[in-house]
């Protein structure tokens, strides 16, 4: 055990500074891969890639992420989609009122916005079988630069990693990345213009190369023009449910861009 140990502090030396301050060994990051014996949840890999996630669009920017071992998350929460049954995590964003609530249930046991009151929010919540931690980005209001007011969350669960980019406003640094990791499944929004342009936000999902790509923030923009932007080397599927399962043996071996119902 001191030998692991002082191997993922060697590790944690070469990666990005949000990666070094996190508390627990992240699967999606380099240190995944340098400490194989490393394993979140106590899951052995073999477990892992037979542990099925749900996802559900509920609306706007909300998805709900339901783990095996039974937590429920809402993304983007504003209480207008998502608040039944009750999530026991929930993420938000300021951009507008319709990705945060200042009046969150009480019930809810762990209410997490993407900014914070002094400087960028900063996130490493274990909750039963998921991990979740995020990646402060800056929200643009009027010409002004309001820095750290927006989170790429990031769940990792079941092998999984799960990321939701939130209301993000700009193109992402070496840095982001690095920060970010893997994403097998990412939420994207694709307004086109109150968040990032089509082709900033195309070119961000096609350098993430997550297996599956989940529009969100949709209103009038056709998928078919996402689609063609972000390239050849994503499939297209349309489900007739806004509900679909997946685990890391289920992933499409070509990158997907995936419609639920609803979207």
């Amino acid at each position: 055990m001191k030998l692991l140990l002082a191997t993922a502090l060697f590790v944690l030396i070469g990666l990005p500074a949000a990666a070094q301050d996190a508390p627990v060994p992240s699967q999606c990051l380099a240190i995944a891969n340098a400490v194989p014996n490393v394993v979140y949840a106590n899951f052995t890999p073999v477990q892992a890639e037979a542990e099925t996630v749900t996802i559900t669009y509920a609306g706007h920017s909300t998805y709900i992420i339901e783990t095996p071992g039974g937590v429920r998350i809402a993304t983007d929460f504003s209480g207008a989609y998502g608040a039944e049954p009750l999530p026991d995590i929930v993420t938000m964003n300021k951009a507008h009122g319709t990705h945060f609530t200042l009046n969150p249930d009480p019930r809810i046991a762990h209410v997490l916005p993407g900014w914070g009151e002094e400087g960028p929010a900063r996130h490493a919540l274990v909750v039963e079988d998921v991990y979740v931690r995020n990646v402060p980005t800056d929200i643009m209001r009027w010409g002004a630069t309001e820095e750290g007011g927006n989170s790429i969350f990031i769940f990792e669960v079941a092998g999984l990693c799960i990321g939701h980019l939130g209301h993000l406003h700009h193109a992402l640094a070496p840095e982001h990345y690095g920060a970010i990791g893997r994403l097998d499944v990412v939420m994207v929004p694709i307004d086109g213009g109150m968040t990032l342009s089509l082709g900033d936000v195309s070119e961000i999902t096609a350098r993430l190369q997550s297996s599956i790509v989940l529009p969100m923030h949709r209103f009038s923009t056709p998928i078919s023009t996402f689609a063609a932007m972000i390239g050849e080397t994503f499939e297209v599927e349309y489900r007739d449910s806004r509900s679909f399962d997946v685990s890391l043996r289920s992933l499409p071996r070509r990158p997907t861009v995936l419609i639920l119902e609803g979207v």
